[in-house]
């Protein structure tokens, strides 16, 4: 197959590149404004490379019925353009495949349906955590088990600097807050195994830490997000780690902090086999944050 890639030059993209490369595909461009993409020498040193969005949109359609035209559009940048370059991709005439969060807002999801159904083509989210041996054999655990409720303790800390606040990951209009940056995986591995969310409500909300509570069709979650390296607890310091993970279902730790290297690979694996997750997996995540930024 052949990919092009929007965002190559951000933290994700690598992940990206490699599965493209491993799986045996092949990337024919690339853009991003930022021109410091030398990672792209380790996969694809011949792709196509553009600092000019218009220079990359015409050489995608230059491409059109020859031996390179463009499949797939792998989207790597930063959230509020997401649903703009699923956009650009359908109407181009390539699938998306789409960085978490998808989109900002749950109304972006019934927009980008109706360009499926106008192209043709089909959105795809890299929901990783849905394809971890871990979380695959906990959803089977729960099943097995069909308990009506659990209760849930939720605690991710990660480290990031002043720059975080600087950049547009610390605007919310650009990202959507805290915990759409790094809560919304979580979220959707929550609601993936345990059901949809009833309902959402935050006791503490600031720049650096939000926390609250969420009720799903079968479980009570206890969360809390931070990036404030200052709370991460004194084990991890001591080796240290800068992050800190911890999912606790009915008082037992489930250990899930192995096994991350091949997630992307897996994703488009299944992605290109037809078993890639669509928009509608996204929506139950989407509608969390959604609510979430929207509280006080």
């Amino acid at each position: 197959m052949n990919f092009a890639i929007i965002g190559v030059g951000g933290y994700i993209a690598p992940r990206h590149l490699e599965a493209i490369k491993e799986l045996g595909h092949q990337l024919v461009a690339a853009y991003d404004h930022n021109d410091s993409v030398g990672i792209m020498d380790r996969y694809f040193p011949d792709c196509q490379f553009f600092t000019d969005f218009e220079r990359f949109e015409s050489f995608i359609d230059s491409k059109k019925g020859t031996s390179e035209e463009i499949q797939y559009v792998s989207i790597c940048t930063p959230n509020y353009m997401h649903s703009s370059h699923i956009k650009f991709a359908l109407s181009h005439g390539a699938h998306a495949i789409c960085e978490k969060p998808l989109v900002l807002n749950e109304k972006d999801i019934d927009e980008l349906a109706a360009y499926e159904k106008k192209f043709d083509k089909k959105v795809y989210t890299v929901l990783q955590l849905r394809v971890h041996d871990a979380i695959l054999a906990l959803k089977k655990k729960i099943e097995s088990e069909k308990k009506d409720s659990h209760e849930i303790n939720l605690t991710y800390m990660t480290s990031r600097g002043q720059w975080y606040h600087e950049s547009w990951k610390g605007d919310v209009r650009k990202s959507g807050g805290l915990s759409t940056n790094i809560g919304v995986h979580f979220f959707d591995m929550l609601t993936w195994i345990f059901g949809e969310p009833l309902s959402v409500d935050v006791s503490e909300k600031s720049a650096t830490v939000e926390k609250g509570t969420l009720k799903l069709k079968n479980a009570h979650v206890s969360w809390s997000l931070t990036i404030d390296r200052s709370l991460l607890p004194a084990e991890a310091v001591k080796t240290g780690k800068t992050t800190f993970r911890s999912i606790k279902i009915d008082g037992s730790e489930f250990e899930f902090s192995e096994g991350f290297t091949e997630l992307h690979k897996k994703v488009y694996g299944d992605i290109l086999s037809g078993k890639g997750y669509g928009l509608e997996a996204a929506r139950s995540a989407i509608r969390i944050v959604e609510q979430i930024r929207g509280m006080k």
